[in-house]
């Protein structure tokens, strides 16, 4: 024991000899209540909604040495009540959320691997799913250059479920293979993005054979600011193969924002996700796949559609929507009603429904209380159709509606620099 102490005082100290080095740890705690009364889709009849608390807590660590980076990150996420107040173990334990390690090859060159958090744009497609308590991360081998107005990232994933010694099939619900592809330049006002994505999903055929099918998402991300002016434009192709099913979708979106003055904010939106018809036959998927986007921060935050999984390989969507942001002192308010359509044709046996889903009103406040200290809220209403109901199940008759607070707490525990 005397000379494990040596050494580790010892390793302390060669350390300290060493320059350049920097050392940051923070804490989050961030429990939020929430009333569901149809989130998500619609309650049914004869059913009530519930509430419950869940909570995120993460530790980050945050090192650079030189060229030398690394974040490891643990966290916690549970519901209260899910474990008796005297449980020996937790339900869902520590996790790694983040553990990887950045060499700066070069100042504009630089390699990253480990679980990271792969977001870009506005998370359309990649993203960090910051509102689940559990985020997004990937187990990825990441490139990234980088100048002053330009910035080309690349990488990818390979995945099993253990250290196997002969091939077995892979049963996590993740992809087996993954490469993408970023690049973004600004060019004064305007930004431009193009992003790849290459997602391999692995099944067994008809002879038991396992196969890889690939499916690509690609396209443009495109930003235009001013003092004034907040305006963004994508579109999204979707090709390739799934389960042996071929693909073909697509997803285009443009809004508008104009800043009336310092504190008042309004703007307007449409999007499109292309969907398929409930009387096709066909093998073809034609129902837009957001991949891994922050999906809840799009088509309202109720969540009907295409969060967890929702309205995927369904008849799509049409959003349109108008966003009226306040800011005043510590307060900030927004509004977004919306109102959805289907972007493809709803069939009964008899008839065809209208495309008209239903309009939702999501508002949100929020109060910084301290620079550590963040407090935000909202309430959510779905006013459904006849056609939501047919779609979703449920009651639409009925008042679906949801509400939330949430407190968010970042404390910056430790820092040190020599």
């Amino acid at each position: 024991m005397k000379k494990l102490k040596l050494i580790i005082l010892l390793l302390i100290g060669i350390s300290f000899e060493i320059q350049g080095q920097e050392l940051e740890v923070n804490l989050q705690i961030r429990p939020r209540f929430e009333y569901r009364n149809g989130y998500k889709t619609l309650l049914p009849e004869g059913q009530e909604g519930t509430s419950q608390i869940s909570q995120r807590s993460r530790l980050n660590f945050n090192y650079k040495q030189d060229q030398f980076t690394v974040k490891l990150t643990f966290q916690n996420t549970r519901t209260w009540g899910d474990v008796a107040t005297t449980a020996s173990a937790d339900k869902n334990g520590v996790a790694v959320f983040e553990a990887w390690a950045q060499y700066d090859l070069t100042e504009k060159w630089s390699v990253r691997m480990g679980r990271q958090v792969l977001s870009y744009d506005n998370q359309r497609i990649l993203g960090e799913i910051d509102w689940a308590q559990q985020g997004q991360s990937h187990d990825a081998l990441t490139f990234s250059f980088h100048t002053e107005k330009q910035q080309l990232d690349f990488g990818g994933a390979y995945n099993s479920d253990a250290e196997n010694t002969l091939q077995i099939p892979y049963t996590v619900a993740n992809y087996k293979a993954m490469q993408y592809a970023w690049y973004h330049a600004n060019l004064d006002k305007l930004g431009v993005s193009f992003l790849l994505l290459n997602t391999g999903y692995e099944y067994a055929n008809i002879d038991k054979k396992l196969l890889i099918d690939y499916k690509q998402t690609f396209g443009p991300y495109l930003t235009y600011k001013t003092a004034k002016i907040d305006t963004n434009f994508w579109l999204y192709g979707q090709t390739g193969k799934s389960t042996d099913r071929q693909v073909s979708a697509w997803n285009a979106a443009a809004n508008f924002g104009y800043n009336i003055n310092q504190s008042f904010k309004a703007g307007l939106g449409y999007e499109f996700l292309s969907g398929k018809n409930t009387n096709d036959g066909s093998t073809v998927i034609k129902s837009f796949n957001p991949v891994f986007g922050t999906n809840h921060a799009f088509n309202g935050y109720m969540d009907y559609f295409y969060v967890g999984g929702g309205h995927l390989n369904n008849v799509g969507l049409q959003d349109a929507f108008v966003k009226l942001n306040y800011n005043v002192n510590k307060w900030q308010f927004t509004l977004m009603p919306h109102v959805f359509l289907s972007a493809a044709d709803v069939m009964t046996p008899v008839e065809k429904l209208d495309s008209y889903l239903g309009t939702e009103v999501d508002f949100t406040a929020g109060f910084n209380f301290k620079k550590e200290i963040t407090l935000t809220g909202g309430y959510s209403q779905m006013f459904g159709s006849e056609t939501l109901e047919f779609l979703k199940k449920g009651d639409a008759g009925h008042t679906n509606n949801w509400a939330w607070l949430m407190i968010s707490v970042n404390p910056r525990i430790f820092t040190w620099k020599k």
